[in-house]
C-alpha cells in the first residue's frame, strides 16, 4: 500500500507538485519513497520527516526553504485531504 491507499486517486497537477518540488515533508519517508516509485517518479527533492515528534525543528526549517524559494510539498499518511 502507499500513503494514499491507490496512486490513481492523486491528480495530474499534485502529481506534478510532488515532480517538482525541492523538499517533501513526509510523516513517512519510507512510505513516501515509495508513492515516488509507484507513480514512476525520479525524485527531484529531498524527503524530509515532518510528524509530530518532529514539527517542532523542522517547521522552522521548512519555512526557511519556502523563504528561500524551494518548492515544499508535504505528504500525509492520512491520505489525499492533507496533501498541499
Amino acid at each position: 500500500p502507499t500513503p494514499l491507499g491507490d496512486p490513481a486517486d492523486l491528480t495530474a497537477r499534485a502529481v506534478a507538485a510532488l515532480a517538482r518540488a525541492d523538499v517533501v515533508a513526509c510523516e513517512d519517508t519510507r512510505r513516501a519513497g515509495r508513492l515516488f516509485a509507484d507513480l514512476g517518479l525520479e525524485r527531484r527533492g529531498r524527503l524530509v520527516r515532518h510528524d509530530a515528534r518532529t514539527a517542532r525543528t523542522t517547521s522552522a526549517a521548512l519555512v526557511a526553504c519556502m523563504k528561500a524559494g524551494e518548492r515544499v510539498a508535504l505528504v500525509s499518511d492520512a491520505g489525499t485531504p492533507a496533501i498541499a
